[in-house]
């Protein structure tokens, strides 16, 4: 098993940008409000990352280059391409900075819950969180260090982590199993559980991965041949953050009814199944899922922004490293000021589900483009399927982008 872990790629890193405080925050939302009744957003969503991130895959390992690259030499109207790639930085950099911190303080919470300290000391009649600076300058030293490798077998091992402290609580909290099939196979399109729904697919297809998984298969693979291999990367990997994020719902369904906001309070609400070890797997979790989003969300935006802008994208060149300092140092700035992020995390997953639509067609034309991929352009099937996800996640954006007007106008 360690063996096959250690000859894992990019989806590694894919799997830890999607797990993070926000994954964790909505799930338990989805799970303490409704129980097992969102369990098939998850579902859907899980297979349209499988999709979606293996077009991305695809199309780092032929054309050796990022989506935004690809992007900026294939739209040849220049206004056109002013238009799409402002559209992608202001939505990827200025979104990643928004979520670094909530990534930060998620980490801190777990990393204080563990040694039993909040961390926050007064200084110029403000408080800071110690514990965010922390945070943050572990990911700033792994991130200015510059190699893939090192961060791609962190990434992995605090991947296993997560994944085996959420499937243990849930598997010890005995859920109905039929409670969950149920929830699996039936939608429900209730306007009540609409907009949490969409959060649930803003969390799971993250569009910054797509841009994030392209950019970096060229680090492990450099030929046509190892597709196979880059697939197999990617579904496991996918698949593997997938079940985390059921767990997590799982987890919440078992403290229906209580007042539980965030993965933190989930622990709290878990005592009587797992006792006084509840907040100790809780707070590894959340930890581990802060800390390797923290390291991806900045990653992700340094790559959108240099592609954009046709600045080298090699991971110790000095722009590259001012982009992801930028969104880092923001992210420790806000985190450390001990700021309520839960309204912001759960309000930037809705508008990642009403994104992705509009990256997923960008990366569908490209996809197609015969010049850039040759003989592995997408098949009439997975046409088909990515046009039924961007049909799907437009449905359900316009819905609740209507059922959010109606609100504030009823």
């Amino acid at each position: 098993m360690w063996k096959f872990l250690k000859n894992r790629g990019p989806g590694a890193i894919v799997t830890a940008a999607f797990i993070g405080p926000g994954t964790l925050t909505v799930c338990t939302i989805a799970g303490v409000e409704f129980g097992y009744e969102l369990l098939w957003a998850l579902i859907v969503s899980i297979f349209a990352t499988i999709v979606l991130q293996e077009m991305a895959a695809r199309l780092g390992l032929v054309s050796q280059k990022g989506l935004t690259t690809v992007i900026r030499q294939e739209i040849t109207h220049p206004i056109f391409k002013v238009a799409a790639l402002l559209l992608i930085v202001s939505a990827i950099v200025i979104g990643n900075t928004a979520y670094e911190a909530g990534n930060i303080s998620g980490s801190a919470l777990g990393l204080g819950t563990l040694l039993d300290k909040n961390g926050v000391v007064g200084a110029f009649g403000i408080n800071i969180n110690l514990l965010s600076i922390i945070v943050g300058t572990i990911a700033f030293v792994l991130l200015f260090v510059g190699s893939y490798k090192v961060i791609q077998k962190l990434l992995t091992i605090l991947v296993v982590i997560m994944s085996a402290t959420f499937l243990i609580t849930a598997i010890l909290s005995k859920p109905d199993i039929v409670l969950i099939l149920k929830g699996m196979l039936i939608p429900n399109l209730d306007k009540g559980k609409l907009l949490t729904a969409m959060a649930l697919v803003g969390t799971t297809v993250v569009p910054y991965n797509l841009f994030l998984h392209a950019a970096l298969i060229s680090q492990r693979w450099n030929t046509p041949s190892d597709l196979a291999e880059v697939r197999l990367d990617t579904y496991f990997a996918i698949i593997c953050g997938g079940i985390v994020s059921i767990a997590i719902v799982i987890c919440g369904a078992q403290v229906q009814g209580q007042s539980v906001t965030n993965a933190a309070g989930l622990a709290l609400g878990l005592e009587p199944v797992l006792g006084s070890y509840a907040k100790y797997f809780m707070a590894i979790g959340l930890f581990a899922a802060g800390i390797t989003s923290a390291i991806t969300a900045p990653l992700a935006a340094a790559y959108v922004a240099c592609g954009c802008m046709n600045w080298s994208t090699e991971m110790k060149s000095t722009k590259f490293r001012l982009v992801w300092a930028f969104v880092l140092g923001v992210g420790i700035i806000v985190s450390s000021m001990s700021i309520s992020l839960i309204d912001i995390i759960r309000f930037a997953q809705i508008a990642n589900g009403i994104l992705l639509p509009v990256i997923a067609i960008f990366l569908v034309w490209i996809m197609n483009k015969q010049n850039v991929l040759g003989d592995f352009v997408n098949s009439k099937k997975q046409n088909t399927l990515a046009t039924l996800i961007i049909l799907f996640t437009l449905f359900l954006g316009i819905k609740s982008i209507v059922n959010v007007w109606v609100k504030i106008f009823a």
